[in-house]
């Protein structure tokens, strides 16, 4: 028997009330009432405007050999695929690895530029799973979002490391991270303050 060394880790950025996007999102502002233009671009100013700052924190999320993403996280496609969408990120998406898309409306595999394919999955979080790991092989798969997504996730106590990246606002109402999600034992082995974001990593004990 193959033994599985991979970790199935989570990155989020949210608010200090938790939400990762506000309400009301479209999809000329798929973060809805977040603060910003719309785009999240506070949310997730760490990343993009002084990137070097969280340089390990980045690295770390694209070390990952595989990714785990929602319908809604994908794109503003509802029901069937009556139009050509492939992502929010263009023809070179950042991940450059395989990209399991939760749905429940099938579609072929899609390659796009860069190493990146998404595969679209139509049978639930445990299966994508069960494909993201072999894809991943010994390397770690990635639950990148949305909130709800990961709120599957840590309900079946799927998820090992928890990796919040707290941003110093609050958005009142939204998408927000653990609503509906039990009881959880974390144990924080990590946490780091930097310009506009504390990041804090958890172990999730099962």
């Amino acid at each position: 028997m193959t033994t599985v060394s991979g970790r199935v880790t989570c990155d989020l950025s949210i608010s200090a009330d938790g939400y990762s996007a506000g309400p009301g999102q479209t999809e000329e502002r798929p973060f809805g009432a977040d603060g910003g233009d719309g785009w999240g671009s506070k949310l997730h100013a760490w990343m993009f405007d002084d990137p070097e700052q969280s340089r390990a924190e980045i690295d770390r999320i694209n070390a990952a050999q595989a990714f785990i993403m929602g319908h809604d996280m994908f794109g503003p496609v509802r029901g069937d695929w009556d139009r050509e969408w492939n992502g929010w990120w263009g023809d070179n998406p950042p991940f450059h690895a395989p990209v399991f898309v939760l749905t429940h409306h099938p579609r072929d595999p899609q390659p796009m530029e860069g190493g990146s394919t998404y595969q679209f999955v139509t049978d639930g979080i445990e299966p994508a799973l069960k494909q993201a790991r072999n894809a991943a092989g010994d390397g770690d798969v990635s639950i990148i979002g949305g909130a709800a997504t990961i709120n599957q996730y840590l309900t079946a106590g799927l998820i090992d490391e928890l990796r919040l990246h707290v941003v110093p606002m609050t958005l009142g109402a939204g998408t927000r991270l653990f609503d509906g999600v039990p009881s959880l034992r974390l144990e924080q082995v990590a946490s780091r303050a930097a310009t506009g974001v504390t990041h804090l990593t958890y172990r999730v004990l099962h």
